[in-house]
């Protein structure tokens, strides 16, 4: 492998990033520059989690998300990082929180101890094309009045196709932070997006060092970019195929309107019904329905 830089987005990079004890501070700042929190402070902690989610019948497909952890308060964030467009993401991102709730301690009936689950999703693709902003936050409201009364779920995602700042014209973390996912495998002079020395996506950044990695960790990476070039190939085949019998659908349906007008025409002008079926290849069911 002749490459200085890995990619953030690849599954085992993302992890060695955001899933690590050693890196939980990086995990804690990313939080707190991508999730608005209206009624708490920032994060100060966060306890990772076995991001292995048991069902509760073992015959039913277990679900593994990329990061799993918890602040001080007790809310869970769910942190995925999406390569490949699948069918169903955004139900898949409801169906984990709702595992993550339903999974905190049982404390009999009293379910106010129950915590706020906040599941956050970085796309390599875009999740909502009719969106035009590359962020979008999704929570439960009252139809009538936009309330926010059932506050324990939010599902925030970033569209890194809709991020198109150039690094001159960064000015947030989160924006950083988007441009670090999108560009920081290639090899550019990241400097200019970096406050100081100390600075955390600098941190994040140096994870990357292909040197930095052990020949086993390297053999992960490259299987975790396989699998996720195959996904991409299956995605663009399916989308091939589609577009195949668009037009294939489209030019039969073309030919059978040439048919139809052609069979009018010879009726207009007195030819009989039979005649008409032979030369046309219609039916005469098809053919008295005109």
């Amino acid at each position: 492998m002749i490459v200085k830089y890995l990619n953030p987005r690849n599954d085992v990079a993302f992890k060695r990033i955001f899933g690590t004890e050693k890196n939980k501070d990086i995990l804690m700042h990313f939080l707190n520059d991508i999730i608005v929190n209206d009624s708490r402070g920032i994060i100060k902690k966060v306890t990772l989690i076995n991001p292995l989610q048991q069902p509760e019948i073992a015959s039913k497909k277990q679900s593994i998300v990329d990061v799993l952890c918890e602040d001080e308060y007790g809310v869970k964030y769910i942190v995925e990082m999406q390569v490949a467009k699948v069918a169903g993401f955004e139900k898949r991102a409801q169906y984990y929180a709702a595992k993550a709730y339903a999974s905190q301690p049982d404390k009999g009936d009293d379910y106010k101890h129950l915590k706020e689950i906040i599941f956050l999703a970085i796309t390599e693709y875009e999740m909502f094309p009719k969106k035009p902003d590359y962020k979008s936050v999704h929570v439960i409201l009252d139809q009538n009045s936009h309330e926010r009364d059932l506050k324990d779920f939010s599902f925030t995602f970033l569209e890194l196709p809709k991020f198109t700042k150039d690094i001159h014209s960064l000015s947030t973390y989160q924006e950083k932070w988007c441009y670090f996912f999108k560009h920081a495998h290639k090899g550019e002079d990241m400097q200019s997006i970096l406050a100081n020395n100390n600075d955390i996506i600098q941190r994040a950044y140096h994870e990357l060092e292909a040197h930095n990695w052990t020949n086993d960790e390297l053999l992960a990476y490259e299987n975790a970019e396989k699998a996720a070039k195959d996904a991409r190939a299956r995605e663009a085949y399916i989308k091939e195929e589609a577009r195949e019998e668009g037009i294939k659908e489209g030019m039969e349906k073309g030919r059978y309107a040439e048919k139809l007008a052609i069979a009018k025409n010879m009726l207009s002008v007195g030819v009989d019904k039979k005649k008409v079926s032979e030369f046309t290849w219609l039916s005469l069911q098809e053919i008295e329905k005109l």
